[in-house]
């Protein structure tokens, strides 16, 4: 049964390399938009195939233009809709207010975070009144440790939980995540 996965998983990566880099670059933009699987199997093949460095670098790309389509697709698309429909609403109103007004740190703490729902923070701040620039740099930075977590950890999965260094290397890169945040906000305030 082992090896059965294991010539799976070798087969796949084969056809993977032959495609090239394209395929998964297409998968993680959709992924941030419509989730079926995790982005983390996606970003985990792409630095396996592609190496540490380009494999970071185009998962990253990816999944901030994914993350960019989703935010512009409910801005656009059903924002207003839904005002429209909530409006005598106070406690979604009130909802709705606190997302709009989410600190930056805030914003970048959420999306750093690997077991978060990328999707529905996309959506809801696509559905909110949160300024685009604010949400486009909470991404590129929060982004910056998903991608390393998911890279790190899904090439690594035995030697991490093995090392627990390894584990703290990802806590670290959150807590810089959310200080790069921090003087940011500063700089923008």
């Amino acid at each position: 049964m082992v090896l059965q996965i294991e010539d799976i998983l070798i087969k796949t990566i084969d056809i993977l390399r032959e495609l090239g880099p394209i395929i998964i670059f297409l998968v993680i933009v959709i992924e941030s938009i419509m989730p079926i699987i995790p982005v983390g199997v996606f970003i985990t093949l792409n630095i396996i195939i592609l190496g540490p460095v380009l494999g970071f670098i185009i998962s990253w790309i990816a999944t901030n233009l994914g993350c960019i389509l989703s935010f512009y697709i409910c801005r656009k698309g059903f924002s207003s809709y839904l005002y429209r429909k909530v409006k005598d609403r106070p406690k979604f109103n009130q909802i709705m207010d606190n997302i709009s007004n989410m600190k930056l740190s805030h914003m970048v703490l959420y999306v750093a975070v690997p077991f978060t729902p990328a999707f529905m923070f996309n959506f809801a701040c696509g559905l909110t009144k949160v300024p685009f620039q604010r949400f486009l740099i909470a991404i590129l930075i929060g982004k910056i440790s998903l991608i390393y977590f998911w890279g790190y950890i899904g090439t690594s999965l035995i030697e991490s939980i093995k090392n627990p260094l390894i584990l703290l290397e990802v806590i670290i890169t959150v807590l810089l995540a959310y200080m790069v945040s921090l003087l940011v906000q500063k700089l923008i305030d």
